[in-house]
């Protein structure tokens, strides 16, 4: 089996779980004997693009007319059975999609957020929840917001490429949910539900280990990820241990402050050795999402590390949590300060319990054999028709 991996990788400036995931799938599914044949682009590129294809830029995530070349030519000369996207944007668009099928190759899209649906790709909008876009054939509402990238010129381009490309999405042969909430979202959007499969993500195994002291946070510092909210909640919190924040971004001056002030411990941001470290330092992690965050990646580290968890009761945490099962592994709360704060209680108080379902989830849902498998089988199953 030979499958090309489509993904433009986010920009080195913005750690992604996303880039992560993709990275390690394509190791995980050479190791099984897939033959992989990247076609990555990097938002990186862009700086040292010349001037003539950076005013390209302007259009390319409706076509990309440079990638299609690329691709067209990658396909005729490695003749692939299949051809698995991630993110197109900027520098691939849909339209890799249709140059694929114009060459009689199959597409599986793993899909990573909301962008079929919203311009910015995350259904949140100034400090809350936002779906005003849901629906619609063109995305005016973010476009008035400037939702992408605060500009509404490139929000009206990516507006114009989610219309336009409405019915290249219904084009795609399987689309991969990373959970049972995805799924639903794709349905809402139109999707048939034969088309699409649900597999989760996976990290690599780094076996168990001792338990650590204290709570991790690691994540981009923007208000998305719930950073206010969890610094709210820890002064309300009566819990003796150490909460430690890594990562870096706009709310970094929040967070120094706190620091200063309320006996939190700022790592800033950590290369990956120095986030395993900090990981294992650790007795749980807190994912603090105040938007319909879908798989945080950091979430399964500490599943695959045996850490407890504390989230609150929106997107993927509860998900990763195992929230609805018999052996939870940490405690969910509402997105405010004081129920957060009592999370914190909660699984300090029983931490080697939810450690040990921790790991215990790790090794059933999001191990790599598991997913691996059930990656496959979606591929084997979309070659056999």
């Amino acid at each position: 089996m030979k499958i090309v991996i489509a993904h433009n990788r986010y920009s080195s400036a913005q750690p992604s779980g996303e880039n992560t995931i993709v990275d390690y799938e394509i190791g995980a599914l050479r190791e099984a004997g897939v033959e992989v044949v990247p076609f990555l682009r990097s938002s990186d590129e862009i700086a040292s693009l010349p001037a003539h294809r950076k005013a390209a830029l302007a259009v390319s995530p409706i076509h990309a007319a440079a990638a299609q070349r690329d691709l067209a030519a990658l396909i005729e000369r490695e003749r692939p059975d299949l051809l698995h996207l991630h993110n197109p944007y900027p520098l691939l668009s849909p339209s890799v999609v249709r140059t694929a099928h114009r060459h009689g190759v199959k597409v599986v899209q793993t899909i990573h957020n909301y962008r079929h649906d919203c311009v910015n790709g995350l259904y949140f909008r100034d400090g809350h929840d936002c779906t005003d876009c849901h629906g619609k054939r063109w995305n005016a509402p973010g476009v008035l917001h400037s939702c992408y990238r605060g500009s509404r010129a490139q929000s009206a381009v990516m507006a114009l490429t989610l219309g336009v490309h409405q019915g290249t999405w219904r084009t795609v042969d399987r689309f991969v949910a990373l959970t049972d909430a995805m799924a639903d979202y794709l349905r809402g959007i139109g999707i048939e539900a034969d088309r699409i499969r649900v597999k989760p993500n996976a990290v690599a195994d780094p076996g168990p280990m001792p338990l650590g002291e204290g709570f991790l946070f690691a994540a981009r510092l923007v208000p998305e990820k719930g950073v206010e909210l969890l610094l709210e909640a820890w002064r309300e919190a009566k819990v003796n241990v150490p909460l430690r924040i890594a990562g870096d971004g706009p709310l970094r001056p929040l967070v120094e402050r706190a620091a200063e002030a309320d006996g939190v411990e700022y790592l800033g941001q950590l290369d990956p050795a120095a986030r395993d470290a900090a990981l294992a330092a650790s007795a749980a992690v807190v994912i603090p999402s105040i938007w319909r965050d879908i798989l945080p990646t950091s979430g399964i580290e500490a599943l695959a590390a045996g850490r407890a968890l504390v989230v609150t009761d929106i997107g993927g945490g509860p998900f990763i949590a195992g929230l609805d099962t018999a052996r939870p592994a940490g405690h969910g709360a509402a997105p405010e300060p004081r129920a957060l704060a009592a999370a914190f209680g909660e699984v300090h108080d029983l931490v080697e319990r939810y450690a040990d379902y921790a790991r215990e989830r790790y090794e059933k849902v999001f191990s790599p054999e598991v997913v691996l498998r059930r990656l496959i089988d979606i591929y084997e199953e979309v070659l056999a028709e």
